[in-house]
Formats: C-alpha cells, structure tokens, sequence
C-alpha cells in the first residue's frame, strides 16, 4: 500500500471521528484529496467501519500474534511499556498477573517479520518471550453489553 494511504489508516484506525481537515493536515493534502483517499480505502475493504476500523489483512498485517514476555532479571525496573512503545507493531500492551508479566497484541507482514519483531522485543527490554499465532479471528472489537439496570 502507499505510505500515504498507510498514513491514512494509521491516523484513522487510532481515532475513527478524524475530521476530514485533521486528516488533511496530518497527511499534507488538501481536504477534498484526504477525502477522495478514505473513499477510495473504503471502496477497496480497507477500512471496513469506524470504531473496529481496519481490516489488518488490508493493509498488509496479516499476521496477528500474541507475545508473552518475562523480564531475564525480576529484580530490574518494570518498564519495558517504556522500552516497547517506538515498535509500532505492537497494537496493544497488557500488564497481566501470571507467570508472565505482559503480554502484547502484534500485527505484522510475514513470519520472518515477526521473528524480527521478537528480536527487537527481547533485545529492547531485556525480556523472555512466548508467542501464540492467531490462526482466525471470529470476532474482534465488541461493544460490551450494558444492561439497563447497569446504568445506574
């Protein structure tokens, strides 16, 4: 994909209500370019809705695996979020309880890119990994459900 429809998702897929201006500026195009770009990426199944927005596959992620990762030494400060944030592979970091001390949803191009990424990972943070690879993906992204009485 272009880099600066890649740029286009990228913005859209963090904030799904981006004005077309906002859009515009980030991007360096004129209102009706950015605008005349989203329906051209919605047309093609890139961007598929606002929220949930983006089909990884559309934008040349197919592959989605999860990473556990353990600090080598747990007396060393807990800051791998701190070391971890420039890999913009990593979509989500999740502080858990268990044997491991975060786990992280990654989205890249190919295996090798992901053993790449674990490279990067275990050298940045100083960390053991364990990596789960999503075969499919029924469902993603559901609103929760609020009950009327949960509203209190």
């Amino acid at each position: 994909m272009e880099e600066i429809n890649a740029t286009i998702v990228s913005l859209l897929a963090r904030d799904g209500r981006m004005s077309f201006t906002e859009l515009a500026r980030r991007t360096g195009l004129s209102v009706s370019a950015a605008q005349q770009r989203v329906r051209r990426l919605e047309q093609r199944g890139v961007i598929k809705g606002y929220g949930a927005l983006v089909s990884a596959e559309g934008i040349g992620l197919p592959l989605t695996a999860f990473v556990s990762i353990k600090p080598f030494d747990p007396a060393a400060p807990d800051d791998a979020p701190l070391r971890l944030a420039h890999l913009t592979a990593i979509e989500a970091c999740h502080s858990v309880a268990g044997n491991e001390s975060y786990i992280l949803k990654v989205r890249v191009a190919s295996p090798g890119a992901l053993e790449e990424l674990l490279q990067e990972i275990r050298a940045a943070a100083n960390v053991s990994t364990t990596t789960t690879i999503v075969l499919s993906t029924p469902f993603e992204n559901r609103p929760p459900h609020v009950s009327a009485t949960g509203l209190g």
